[in-house]
């Protein structure tokens, strides 16, 4: 895809102000996130330093060759996130979010492997017409069931819903429209970086924890129940995403099909 150069710049110097540290401190490897806890722990066990910006707090780590990057939380964001990073020189990325579970079968503490979303957040529109499927990148999400496969994790596989409407477990026009559409998982980002990452030629999966089971009765998602799934899956889902960038490079080594091959110039790094 033909690089705009000023685009470029732009985007560097966008990074560089919401990150709080140079473009050249990213390795090619890309974690992101909506939760700091996430970055905090990544930093804490690997002995790094942690920078923020105006808008994103990220962790770089030489010795794994990983970035981990907590852009906050909704569709916008997503969209943002993606267009600043596909000016660098990243081969393998992993979204490591939080979904609801819709499925009653379903435990807090499962894993969700999304292989597309619904795209009921509207961001998307502004990459591609309504028609066009939000797809996770198949390389990636091979990474992903691969590295759940050998952990023997519980997992399960399928599309997630995703949106823009917050408290919509008390829209009972929402919930009946989400029930049809037969979606296992609810959030407000896939989507939208599966469309932009489609759009940017940027290999991006997506790795997400059920965190609670929102159509259950009692299971909406409280303060304390956020607070016990960040201390009993935050290290889990962070170390998972790392081995999965790392399966999905080696695959990309043996030219195993599915990853974008993007040539990135040095001038968009300059």
């Amino acid at each position: 895809m033909e690089r705009n150069p000023q685009e470029a710049e732009i985007a560097r110097q966008t990074l560089e102000r919401y990150s709080g540290c140079a473009v050249t401190d990213f390795h090619s490897n890309l974690i992101l996130t909506n939760f700091p806890k996430y970055v905090d722990y990544f930093a804490k066990s690997r002995n790094v330093p942690v920078h923020e910006g105006s808008m994103f707090k990220v962790a770089h780590c030489p010795k794994d060759e990983v970035s981990i990057l907590d852009f906050k939380i909704g569709s916008p964001a997503a969209a943002l996130v993606v267009d600043i990073c596909s000016f660098l020189p990243i081969r393998a990325s992993i979204l490591l979010g939080m979904c609801g579970g819709l499925r009653r079968r379903y435990q807090v503490g499962d894993y969700l492997v999304p292989v597309a979303a619904i795209r009921g957040e509207g961001t998307s529109d502004s990459y591609f017409p309504i028609e066009v499927p939000a797809l996770a990148n198949f390389l990636m999400q091979r990474a992903v069931t691969e590295v759940l496969d050998q952990e023997k994790a519980a997992y399960h596989i399928g599309i997630t819903f995703t949106t823009n409407t917050r408290f919509w477990e008390f829209n009972e026009d929402f919930k009946t429209r989400l029930k049809a559409s037969k979606a296992q998982g609810i959030e407000m980002e896939c989507a939208t970086l599966f469309i932009a990452s489609y759009k940017r030629k940027f290999t991006l999966g997506a790795l997400l924890l059920v965190s609670d089971l929102p159509l259950n009765q009692d299971g909406v998602k409280t303060k304390e129940g956020a607070r016990f799934v960040f201390d009993k899956f935050t290290e889990d889902h962070v170390e998972k995403g790392i081995r999965i960038l790392k399966a999905s490079r080696v695959m990309q080594s043996k030219k195993v099909k599915g990853a974008y091959h993007r040539n990135i110039s040095a001038t968009e790094l300059s």
